[in-house]
């Protein structure tokens, strides 16, 4: 009985930490709409959302001048910098855009576009500065933060940085694999 018992525990946690390898997460978050809208004070973000998707549906010609302006109203989110998720070695492999966002309220998201990372028990999203992060050395060696874990290993989704965090003119994001301290993907942005 207690060697069934054992035996169930030992397949269940085999599971856990071989299953990713086979099975994808597939997950498409579109650019945070919030960004770049005001929310009416009367409506919740819900019913905006659903006001802003009506919107997008409907096909209409608008046959007026663009009015002129010697400087461009520059407004919306801002792309403050930018790379692409490259292989941690020939096993750990990983591929997609990345760039990290100023919001119009101040706020700063990281935007995994279109990425395709090798899948594994219980990966994170780990932001350092500075670049050449290779090894798990290197990253505790840099000073790194967790954003969150990741949400799924194929797609495009959104990350918050924690308020306050200013993002430096050189950072590495890391897929980072927690329960065995292992790098599956870096991004170097600048």
């Amino acid at each position: 009985m207690v060697a069934a018992i054992v035996a169930i525990a030992v397949l269940a946690v085999a599971w856990w930490l071989i299953s990713p390898l086979f099975i994808d997460e597939v997950v498409e978050e579109e650019f945070p709409r919030a960004a770049m809208a005001v929310v009416p004070d009367d409506m919740t973000a819900e019913e905006a959302e659903e006001v802003m998707m009506e919107a997008e549906a409907v096909e209409t010609m608008v046959a007026e001048e663009m009015p002129e302006s010697e400087e461009p109203d520059v407004t919306g989110p801002v792309a403050l910098a930018t790379g692409a998720l490259m292989d941690a070695d020939d096993f750990h492999r990983g591929s997609g855009e990345v760039t990290a966002y100023r919001l119009e309220d101040g706020s700063h998201v990281l935007r995994l576009e279109d990425i395709e990372v090798t899948n594994g028990p219980d990966l994170r999203v780990l932001v350092a500065p500075g670049h050449g992060i290779d090894s798990r050395e290197a990253l505790q060696a840099a000073g790194y933060i967790e954003l969150a874990p990741l949400k799924g290993n194929i797609g495009s989704q959104n990350y918050d940085f924690p308020a306050g965090y200013q993002i430096p003119e050189q950072m590495t994001v890391v897929i980072y694999c927690k329960p065995f301290h292992v790098i599956f993907a870096t991004a170097e942005l600048s």
